[in-house]
C-alpha cells in the first residue's frame, strides 16, 4: 500500500511486509528504552520512595493532594469502577487474552519462537508482585485515613493496570498495521492506567505518591520488554 504524506513523499509498505501480509511488523525502536531513560527512572524511583519514608514537605504536600482528590466532584461509584479495574482478576486476564491471541497469531504464521513474545509479557507481568510486595514491606507506608496497616507504597493496582494493559498493547502493536490504531490504542492504555489512579486516590484507597512510584516500576518493566520485543521483532523480519 502507498499513502501520500504533506510533503509530497510516498509512505510504501516494506517488501516483506506486502509478500507476508501475516508476519507482524516490527516495533518502532524504543529510543525510550535507552540506558540514560533507565537510570532517569530508576532514579525517581528512588527519590519517590525516599520522600515516601520519610515525614518531608514532599509527603506533606502529597497528602493534600489527597484530600484534594477525595473531595473531587468525581461519582464515588464511578471512581470504585475505575479502581477495580487495577485489580489482578480484571486486568491479568485481560494480558492472558492478549498473549493467547497474539501467540495464535504467530503460530499461524509459522513464526520461529512464536511462543516468546506471549511468554515474555506474561513474564514481565510476574514480576510485579516479585517487586512490589518486598517493597510494601521495606516502606511500610501507612495508608490514608480510613485505611487499615501499612504497606501501601508502592500500589500494587496501579503497577498491576500498568503492567497488565501495557504489556497487551505492546504485544498486539506488531500486528497492527494502521498506524492510527496504534497511536489511538496506546493512548487509550495511557487514558486507562490514569483513570484507575485517580480511582484508587479519589477512593481513599492510596497515597498520589504511591500511584507516582507505580508509575515509575511500572515503566521500567514496560521498557525492558519494549526493548525485548523489538529485538525479536527485528530478528523475525531478518530470516
Amino acid at each position: 500500500m502507498i499513502s501520500v504524506s504533506d510533503s509530497g513523499s510516498t509512505d510504501e509498505d516494506p517488501p516483506a511486509e506486502r509478500r507476508h501480509p501475516r508476519i507482524p511488523a516490527p516495533l518502532p525502536h524504543p529510543s525510550l528504552a535507552s540506558l540514560p531513560s533507565f537510570l532517569f527512572l530508576l532514579s525517581l524511583f528512588g527519590v519517590l520512595t525516599w520522600q515516601a519514608c520519610v515525614d518531608g514537605p514532599v509527603r506533606r504536600a502529597d497528602e493534600r493532594l489527597a484530600r484534594t482528590v477525595e473531595g473531587s466532584r468525581l461519582p464515588t461509584g464511578a471512581a470504585e469502577f475505575l479502581a477495580d479495574l487495577g485489580n489482578v482478576a480484571v486486568a491479568v486476564p485481560v494480558l492472558a487474552a492478549v498473549a493467547a491471541y497474539v501467540a495464535w497469531r504467530a503460530r499461524r504464521a509459522a513464526l520461529p519462537r512464536w511462543w516468546l513474545p506471549p511468554f515474555a509479557g506474561l513474564l514481565t507481568m510476574a514480576a510485579v508482585p516479585l517487586l512490589v510486595v518486598p517493597l510494601k514491606e521495606a516502606v511500610g507506608r501507612t495508608g490514608p485515613p480510613g485505611m487499615a496497616g501499612d504497606g501501601y507504597y508502592p500500589s500494587g493496582h496501579t503497577a498491576t493496570a500498568a503492567v497488565a494493559y501495557g504489556a497487551a498493547v505492546l504485544l498486539l502493536l506488531p500486528w497492527l498495521r494502521n498506524r492510527y490504531l496504534r497511536r489511538e490504542l496506546a493512548i487509550a492504555c495511557l487514558v486507562l492506567v490514569a483513570a484507575v489512579s485517580l480511582g484508587l486516590i479519589r477512593r481513599g484507597y492510596h497515597w498520589p505518591l504511591d500511584v507516582a512510584g507505580s508509575w515509575c516500576l511500572s515503566a521500567l518493566l514496560l521498557l525492558a520488554l519494549a526493548r525485548f520485543l523489538t529485538s525479536s521483532s527485528n530478528a523475525t523480519q531478518s530470516k
